[in-house]
């Protein structure tokens, strides 16, 4: 169904009405085009009349009443313009704990909670991004005993620990040099550098 622009709405309704009528349309709609700008979806009588107080626009106790219909139904044309994209966040969608927020009457309180409302939507998207619920996230803090995939195998615990034997020392003709180095024994150059051994002892106590 195609609705009908508020411009249009207004041109028409200005065909027919008084001067003065004509004035207060115009007030009503500068003040409702303001409050579309703004992103605000709230078109209440009592809005529009308070806002635009000082524009010469009725009470809404007279927007209400016989001689408001005009003003009426060009407020009407901006609600209904700007129904659609508010319904997801209606009560179909809205947990249950949240439906009081369409029985509010004052349209300020209103327009606040679903403010608060939409933050709140907003955070929970943030954190599943940040964490999917289906996400397992591992902390290694040094515990042997926590990390098995961490540990060294046999294969590998043999390797290092045959490095640092006597046996591999004489065959190679190497001696252990200052600072945890392995030097050679006849020219005593650097054949693994500091703290080879110091690192190798310290795989073999933790891993």
């Amino acid at each position: 169904m195609t609705k009908i622009m508020p411009k249009e709405v207004l041109e028409q309704l200005m065909t027919t009405a008084t001067s003065r009528t004509r004035r207060t349309l115009e007030n009503i709609y500068q003040v409702c085009t303001e409050q579309q700008e703004r992103g605000l979806n709230e078109f209440s009588y009592a809005t529009i009349a308070r806002l635009g107080k000082d524009r010469g626009i009725p009470a809404a106790t007279s927007i209400r009443n016989n001689t408001g219909e005009h003003y009426r139904t060009l407020i009407k044309s901006f609600a209904d313009l700007n129904l659609k994209p508010d319904k997801p966040t209606s009560n179909t969608n809205r947990g249950k704990s949240f439906t009081w927020i369409e029985e509010l009457k004052d349209p300020v309180v209103k327009l606040q909670a679903n403010i608060l409302y939409s933050q709140k939507l907003a955070a929970e998207k943030l954190v599943k991004e940040i964490a999917p619920i289906d996400q397992v996230i591992e902390i290694f803090d040094g515990d042997s005993s926590k990390s098995t995939q961490q540990k060294l195998t046999d294969l590998e615990r043999e390797a290092l620990e045959h490095l640092i034997s006597s046996e591999f020392m004489r065959k190679q003709k190497l001696e252990l040099g200052p600072n945890g180095s392995i030097l050679t024994s006849d020219e005593k150059e650097t054949f693994f550098p500091v703290a080879t051994l110091d690192a190798i002892k310290k795989a073999l106590q933790h891993l």
